[in-house]
């Protein structure tokens, strides 16, 4: 038996949701450098969030703390390095340089409903970590269910059997 499948109309929209992607992740929208010249590179970051709070990590290896500024105004968190060290050239001609030196920065838009002057940073080991809380009106809140016995509401664990009348 010979089974015949229809193209999908949706397959082509796939298709070019997927272009658009490989579009904005190309380098012609991100700030790359050749290594060490002075540019910006682009830094990658790591962003979730919990339920009292939004978590943006990024990975800075070699900075230090006074090497990295945090800006977070409207919504638009901005995180920008610079490796201020002095380096020097040694004799010899490089095989592999991957090592960058220089400038990263990030710009990302984040949710509303954070409360950007209650944010904290931490430095450890070359991972920067930026704490920014949620405000309570955006926070998640659960409700509790109250059952209804005989058209009128209890309260959850009243009464002799658990809540519910005998």
């Amino acid at each position: 038996m010979t089974i015949v499948r229809r193209p999908s109309p949706f397959s082509e929209l796939m298709t070019l949701r997927q272009a658009m992607d490989r579009l904005f992740d190309d380098t012609v929208f991100r700030p790359y450098t050749s290594l060490g010249n002075g540019e910006l590179s682009r830094l990658p970051l790591n962003v979730r969030t919990t339920a009292d709070a939004l978590i943006v990590e990024a990975d800075l290896p070699g900075m230090r703390p006074e090497d990295v500024e945090i800006t977070l105004e409207n919504n638009t968190l901005t995180i920008r390095a610079e490796d201020r060290t002095e380096r020097t050239e040694e004799q010899g001609d490089w095989l592999v340089r991957e090592i960058g030196h220089g400038s990263v920065m990030r710009t990302v838009t984040l949710p509303t409903g954070l409360e950007a002057d209650k944010a904290e940073a931490t430095f450890e080991h070359g991972v920067l970590r930026l704490r920014v809380p949620k405000a309570e009106q955006v926070k998640p809140r659960q409700i509790q269910i109250r059952p209804v016995t005989a058209g009128e509401a209890k309260a959850v664990g009243a009464g002799a059997a658990g809540g519910r009348e005998a």
